[in-house]
């Protein structure tokens, strides 16, 4: 965990049409939810809600201060559809000190560069970039690192079994449609590739197959019927 993150909130009293006001004073209006308790409408300084957002995150813990005190995580931002960077509302999740809570934190290479495998040329490309954890809130880290340093051949890969997860850190599991009486050995999240070696050329022609399939693709859709349904036709022409 790195700093503690802080948001000061305030109960917010302005509901359903009237936050347009508030949003017009630089003020963002938010919720705070939970289990056991009913769920609060709150509101806090925009600057200060994009400044936690781009800190936290959803899966570090923010501290909230003010109205309640009490620690929770980002479940939900409302983005502005035209206005980049503008926050319209956010959701919290109040969550306790002393429960294990999951979350999606990201997967960081470690050691990019320093291979010999990309030394000698080849190309590394990580295939996943977050994973679920479990933890309790205030042990779950800011990433999920894994060295890349010991590839050596195309072919070569690391999985998040090569993590070192911080204590009282774990990776959270899921049914893969795998039963008991199935006769290969259930793969674990452990199992999962992060990331692979590959030669340039080869990765190469497998981008260009694709690239023809795509095409492929798009000329059997020109050459037949259209795509369009009478409906969406009908839709586009009401807009």
């Amino acid at each position: 965990m790195g700093e503690k993150i802080s948001l000061k909130i305030d109960e917010r009293k302005v509901h359903g049409k009237k936050v347009k006001s508030l949003r017009q004073q630089g003020i963002t209006p938010g919720v705070v939810y939970g289990h056991g308790m009913e769920p609060l409408a709150v509101q806090a300084e925009a600057g200060e809600v994009r400044r936690v957002v781009s800190a936290a995150g959803k899966h570090t813990p923010v501290n909230l201060t003010g109205a309640k005190r009490r620690i929770a995580m980002i479940k939900d931002i409302e983005w502005h559809p035209t206005k980049g960077g503008v926050i319209r509302h956010i959701s919290l999740h109040a969550v306790k000190a002393d429960e294990p809570v999951t979350a999606e934190v990201p997967v960081r290479l470690v050691g990019v560069g320093e291979s010999a495998a990309e030394k000698a040329g080849l190309v590394v490309l990580q295939a996943i970039d977050k994973i679920e954890v479990k933890a309790l809130p205030m042990d779950l880290p800011e990433a999920i690192e894994i060295d890349i340093t010991s590839l050596t051949e195309a072919g070569d890969k690391v999985t998040l079994g090569d993590a070192k997860l911080p204590a009282g850190v774990e990776f959270v599991e899921h049914d893969t449609g795998h039963h008991e009486d199935d006769e290969e050995e259930k793969p674990t999240v452990a199992d999962l590739v992060v990331a692979n070696v590959y030669e340039p050329a080869a990765l190469e022609a497998a981008n260009d197959a694709a690239a023809g399939d795509a095409t492929d693709e798009s000329e059997v859709a020109a050459d037949g019927e259209s795509e369009e349904t009478p409906a969406e036709g009908e839709a586009e022409k009401a807009e």
